[in-house]
């Protein structure tokens, strides 16, 4: 009988699974785990219960939870980077990108309450512990950069400060935004601004 029949193995050995996708399965149930119990409730167990993998993987893929917390946060920043970008992309002028813009907050920071969940606690980490800003700093990075095209740079920064300050706002407030308080809020601040991108201003 050959050694790699199945027959030939030990009793009460286990095939290992063939399973490519583990890393990143991790990752994606270590966002679900922090959506739904924070960072302070993330555990090594808890995440590999929710990625349905043994507790050893864990440490199999990642050095520790710093490393899994690191890839886990700049994949969620890079899906919500993606997002503003897709919505930008059309916009040929200030007044179509500041209404793309408005849309990128309504309806996709403000999307779900996951998404400004993950938001919030990655604001909270990079707040607390320096290593992790680079996350943020890029991701800010990317967002100034889809405004740039059609506004000053200075007013660029406000925009996406303004983006960040009614998010956290949404977060801490009992009653919901004001419909359309993020377009009023973008053209106050373009419109002061004297902001680039002639056609449409």
């Amino acid at each position: 009988m050959s050694s790699s029949d199945p027959r030939s193995r030990a009793p009460g050995t286990r095939t290992r699974r063939h399973d490519p996708d583990r890393r990143d399965r991790i990752i994606d149930a270590c966002l679900e785990v922090i959506a739904e119990h924070g960072l302070a409730g993330t555990s090594h167990r808890r995440v590999a219960a929710a990625a349905d993998v043994p507790l050893g993987s864990m440490t199999y893929h990642f050095a520790g939870m710093d490393e899994l917390l690191r890839e886990a946060f700049t994949r969620f920043a890079d899906s919500v980077a993606q997002k503003a970008e897709r919505r930008m992309a059309g916009a040929d002028h200030r007044d179509g990108a500041l209404a793309e813009f408005g849309r990128n907050i309504d309806e996709d920071v403000f999307g779900t309450q996951r998404e400004l969940i993950l938001t919030l606690e990655l604001y909270t980490l990079a707040a607390r512990r320096p290593e992790f800003r680079d996350i943020t700093t890029a991701w800010m990075a990317r967002t100034r950069a889809t405004l740039e095209p059609f506004v000053d740079e200075r007013t660029a920064q406000l925009l996406d400060a303004m983006n960040e300050g009614l998010t956290i706002h949404r977060a801490l407030h009992a009653d919901p935004s004001a419909e359309g308080l993020a377009a009023d809020a973008l053209t106050r601040i373009a419109r002061g601004s004297g902001g680039v991108g002639a056609p449409g201003e």
